[in-house]
């Protein structure tokens, strides 16, 4: 599952993150998202719109264009971009969220980021607070594989978390945190423009308030 398919809402001018569920190798991670699936709907629950960072991916898409949200959790945020007419597919390590996105209706499949192995195959790629589980050393190959999987004029969507330290929080959680420069420059390390950062406080499952950052990036056309 990836981390966080965090679909974080404003209130007033903080946000609510509960976390994409969808990749990462830490097993201890996974099974608190599969244990913990019903509570993660609950904190989705009043969602039932694109905030502005989803309508802003989506807005930023082709019409019509084929996305994979990277850490889908329950598959909301998948199943507003299919409202829209996107083309849109889950993916998430948990097999919990999985099976939560299929019976709404979202084409769903169980994967890891390590799972991502094509090119040129999709319009847009939401990361929406997943890829913040995934080993820092890790880091460098996953966004190599979803600058290939993006078509030429693709989308890139990520939230993450700011800090510098790698660390589990109190329900066993593993994180990694990044500098909103340093992610920015990870990104666009890949031949990705940053064209938009948008820098908030998150209230995360743990009810702490934490720094975070959503970039949204574009890959050059052909």
């Amino acid at each position: 599952m990836v981390d966080a398919i965090a679909r974080p809402t404003h209130h007033f001018g903080l946000r609510l993150s509960c976390g994409n569920f969808g990749d990462m190798t830490d097993e201890k991670t996974i099974e608190y998202y599969n244990q913990s699936a019903g509570v993660y709907v609950k904190c989705l629950s009043s969602q039932g719109t694109p905030d502005r960072h989803l309508q802003a991916f989506i807005d930023a898409v082709i019409p019509s264009g084929r996305v994979l949200d990277l850490g889908a959790g329950p598959g909301n945020s998948t199943k507003m971009m299919q409202d829209a007419g996107l083309k849109a597919e889950a993916w998430d390590a948990s097999h919990a969220f999985v099976d939560m996105a299929i019976e709404a209706g979202v084409p769903a499949r169980q994967a890891l980021f390590s799972d991502l192995s094509v090119e040129s195959a999709y319009d847009g790629i939401f990361a929406n607070f997943s890829l913040l589980h995934a080993p820092r050393e890790e880091m460098n190959d996953h966004l190599n594989r979803i600058a290939a999987a993006l078509t030429p004029g693709g989308v890139f969507h990520i939230g993450m978390k700011v800090g510098e330290a790698a660390e589990r929080d109190r329900l066993g959680r593993f994180y990694t945190y990044y500098g909103v420069q340093e992610l920015v420059d990870l990104v666009e390390a890949r031949g990705l423009g940053v064209f938009d950062r948008d820098t908030f406080q998150v209230r995360g499952m743990t009810d702490a308030m934490e720094p975070a950052v959503i970039l949204l990036a574009r890959k050059p056309d052909a």
